[in-house]
This record gives structure tokens, C-alpha cells and sequence, in this order.
């Protein structure tokens, strides 16, 4: 059964489940099966130990028409002869994009939910987890899951692009399309590394392949490019460099499957087939270590690139510990916080006492990354680490942070709106392609899109005010 989610999106799975769980025994007849199901107006019911209340199969009405009526079986056999056995389970504090992306990977259709003793808590279906366009997310899944090499993947990437410029002109909220791009983005990734599996023998330890920054964050937009790393096990420290040597080459194949499928090598070289990303455990945490004591220029920016982790592919596990102890050293390290907020709130909104907006003075444009959206992931990553939210989603962050500070939650509403605004401005940009991506002039925008943007980037100013606030600058 997966594990947790470390990170990446808001809420976890119990707010979903709407109804209590619906369960029957292995002993009991498929015919009382059918009839939980008709009184309980569903479709499936799950079977279980009635023990312990493990999850062991899963029944639907559409199995028992397959398995039973249409081959003229016997309606008062016992459950466990024909339900669909090797139970795929999230915990209730998975996230939304977790789940999501469990079904697309398995294609399945239903999703067992169990407690923190790996009781069962409920079943979540395809419809409770896509509010919309779900047929056109299953096509682009069935198609991502159909690729048998490099071309067909470059192709199904293109066709995901097409469809999420689509969503952008039909109004779709930024929030909303971010995680719609993660997920399939996530799919692409997991399938390129199933084709470079295919060329390579990787060594049989534990690994995973991480996802940095926006791809962390679930924030990926219409332009992105690389930002990953993987994590791997060794069984003995001079275990390390062997391997390491052995995994090089299959990350690099992989970046060179998503370079062609439009998501750039990272500029940074922020990527898994570049040695210093590609580490062990006990590697990684010598990194975010001596990154916390350095608290240098160069340490400052690497916080804003790998503290936002995130699994993509492999033993997930991996990342949640990795994450774990990320929290639990940064809440213990308030110096390093303070000096990431200082370097936070170096740089302000682009409002101006005269005019609406500050703009470049070279170019007369707006840049709505660096100027509008990163001061609210910024403070949002800090509070996190602060506060120990395992969350990496910025408004899943704000929202978080906002409870647990007290903070009013009108107040927290206004701070997520504005940033969810922002990243809509950004998507349109890239989306009408004029100049580089981000940049706006402010004559471009109407003048609602116009005072919206201003009271954004003063919702941006509060939120660096508490932050300011918090560490005394």
C-alpha cells in the first residue's frame, strides 16, 4: 500500500468521503452484496476482514454482471470467489493529487481509502476526485498510459499543452489547471522513466525521482522547464559512489526524454542526471544541512529551489522521510528562517505611490513571477518550514499557516484569491505568447484585470508584513 503523501496539494482525502463505508465480509453472498449496494445507492462495495477491517477485495456492480450474471453463476456464492482481489489503498491524509494520480497510474476506477492502521475508511470514485473535463483527463491518461516509446510521449505532451492552452481560454482557475498540469505532467515523467528503465538494469536498492520548485509545488504552468533530482538507498555508505555511478546514466536518459517532450534541461542544471543531484539519503541531508548553517547567497536560493520536494516515481517513501527531517531540522534552525525571510523581503511589490505599478525601467513590463507570484511562495515556504507543514502547495501552505496562526480566515481567502490571480495572469501571457513569458505591460491589461492586479500585489504586501512581523525585520 503507498504511503503518505509528503507534499502537494491541500486537503487530504477525508473531506471527500461524503458517505459512510460500505463493506461486507468474505463470506458473505454476492446476491447481499447486491442488495448493500441498491439500498446504499452505490456502486461498489469493499470486502473485508472483520477483524481488523483490512481492506481484501473489491466488489462492483459491473464485476458481479461479468463475473456472475452473464455466466449464469450462482448469486449466493460467497463474495471472495469473484471480487477483484489486491486491494491498491491511500491513507485518509493523502492529497487530492496523490489520489488522482493513483488511479490514472493503475488505471482503475475506485480507490480504497484506509485509517492510520490501514483500517478501511471508505472508497473514492473517478467523479469525486475531477470536478470537470474528466472525459477529455481520461483520454489524455489512456493516451499517456498507451505510449510505447520516445515519439508517441513527445506527442502525448503536445496534445496535454494543447489541451491546458485550451483551459486557459475557456477560464479555468489557475489553482484548478496547476494541478491538472502536475498530474499529467507527473504521468509523462513516470513514463519516460518506464522507457529508460526499459534500456537500463538499475541497481536493486530503493530510489526515487524528485520534482523541484513549481513541479514540487503542483504550480507548473504552460512554460516550465526540468527541475528534478533522485534519491537513492544504499545498504552500506561505500555503497554510495558505485551506485550513484550506475543511476547516472538512466536519470540522463530520462532528461533527455523530457527535453524532447518540450519541458527544457534546466538552465541551473537542477536535474537527476547531473551528479550533484543525484544522491543518496544520507547525501541529501548533508546538503539541506549545510545549506541551513551557511545561510549564503547561494544557500538562500537552493532553499527556494529543493525545499519544495516532492515524489514523482519510485519508492515515495523516500521523499516523505526526506521531508520529515527537513521539517523537523529547519523549525530547529530559526536563524536560517530568519535569514531567508530577510532575503524574502528584499524585494518588494512593484505598487508605486504615484502610478498603479513599478515597471522595469528598461523594458516598461510587469514580471508577475518574479515581481507578483514569488513573493507569495516565498513567505508561504518559509511559514511552512517554520510551522512544520508538510504541505509544498503554496495556497495549500497559506492555508495551513493561516489556521494554525489564528489568522482570519476572510484574510487567508483574500490571500489565496490574490495569488491564485496572479498565476492567472501568468498563464494567459504564456498563452497569447507576445513576448517572454510573465512579463506584462500594464496598458495590456483592462481596467478590471488592472485593479484586480493592484489589490493582489497589496494582498502580497500584508503577507510580507507578517512575515516581517514574525522575524522582527
Amino acid at each position: 500500500m503507498p504511503g503518505a503523501a509528503a507534499g502537494g496539494g491541500a486537503a487530504g482525502l477525508a473531506t471527500l468521503l461524503r458517505r459512510g463505508p460500505v463493506a461486507v465480509s468474505p463470506d458473505t453472498s454476492v446476491r447481499e452484496a447486491l442488495g448493500r449496494m441498491c439500498a446504499e445507492r452505490v456502486g461498489t462495495v469493499v470486502v473485508i476482514d472483520p477483524v481488523g477491517r483490512l481492506p481484501l477485495g473489491i466488489l462492483t456492480q459491473r464485476d458481479a454482471l461479468r463475473r456472475v450474471a452473464l455466466l449464469a453463476g450462482n448469486l449466493d456464492e460467497a463474495v471472495a470467489g469473484v471480487m477483484t482481489g489486491g486491494v491498491v489503498a491511500l491513507p485518509v491524509d493523502a492529497s487530492v493529487h496523490q489520489a488522482r494520480l493513483t488511479l490514472a497510474r493503475h488505471g482503475l476506477r475506485h480507490l480504497v481509502v484506509v485509517d492510520e492502521r490501514g483500517r478501511f475508511a471508505g472508497v473514492l470514485c473517478r467523479g469525486d476526485l475531477y470536478a470537470r473535463g474528466r472525459l477529455a483527463t481520461e483520454d489524455l491518461i489512456e493516451t499517456i498510459q498507451a505510449v510505447d516509446g520516445p515519439e508517441a510521449l513527445a506527442d502525448a505532451a503536445h496534445g496535454l499543452r494543447a489541451e491546458a492552452a485550451e483551459r486557459v481560454d475557456a477560464g479555468e482557475g489557475a489553482q484548478q489547471l496547476g494541478e491538472w498540469i502536475s498530474l499529467l505532467n507527473d504521468l509523462i515523467v513516470q513514463k519516460a522513466i518506464e522507457l529508460a528503465e526499459a534500456e537500463f538494469e538499475l541497481p536493486l536498492v530503493s530510489w526515487c525521482w524528485l520534482g523541484f520548485g513549481s513541479e514540487g509545488r503542483l504550480e507548473q504552468t504552460l512554460s516550465t522547464d526540468q527541475d528534478n533530482g533522485l534519491v537513492f538507498m544504499p545498504e552500506r555508505g561505500e555503497d554510495t559512489d558505485g551506485l550513484r555511478a550506475r543511476f547516472l546514466p538512466f536519470a540522463q536518459r530520462v532528461n533527455a526524454l523530457l527535453d524532447a517532450c518540450g519541458y527544457p534541461l534546466c538552465r541551473g542544471g537542477v536535474m537527476a542526471g547531473n551528479p550533484r543531484w543525484c544522491l543518496s539519503v544520507d547525501e541529501w541531508r548533508g546538503c539541506f544541512a549545510e545549506w541551513m548553517c551557511a545561510a549564503g547567497p547561494e544557500s538562500l536560493l537552493n532553499g527556494t529551489i529543493f525545499f519544495d520536494l516532492r515524489a514523482l516515481a519510485g519508492d515515495a517513501a523516500l521523499a516523505s522521510g526526506l521531508m520529515r527531517w527537513l521539517l523537523e531540522s529547519a523549525a530547529d534552525n530559526g536563524l536560517f528562517l530568519r535569514f531567508m525571510a530577510a532575503n524574502a523581503l528584499s524585494g518588494g511589490l512593484p505598487l508605486g505611490r504615484i502610478r498603479d505599478f513599478v515597471v522595469d525601467r528598461r523594458s516598461g513590463l510587469l514580471d508577475l513571477k518574479r515581481d507578483g507570484s514569488r513573493p507569495f511562495v516565498d513567505a508561504a515556504r518559509i511559514f511552512a518550514l517554520a510551522l512544520g507543514i508538510a504541505d509544498t502547495s503554496t495556497v495549500g501552505r497559506l492555508r495551513t499557516t493561516g489556521a494554525t496562526l489564528g489568522w482570519a480566515p476572510r484574510d487567508v481567502g483574500a490571500l489565496v484569491e490574490a495569488f491564485d490571480f496572479i498565476q492567472l495572469l501568468r498563464l494567459r501571457r504564456q498563452r497569447a505568447a507576445t513576448r517572454p513569458p510573465n512579463q506584462v505591460a500594464p496598458a495590456e491589461l483592462n481596467e478590471m484585470e488592472r485593479a484586480r492586479l493592484k489589490e493582489a500585489f497589496r494582498q502580497g504586501r500584508r503577507l510580507q508584513h507578517l512575515l516581517a512581523l514574525r522575524y522582527q525585520l
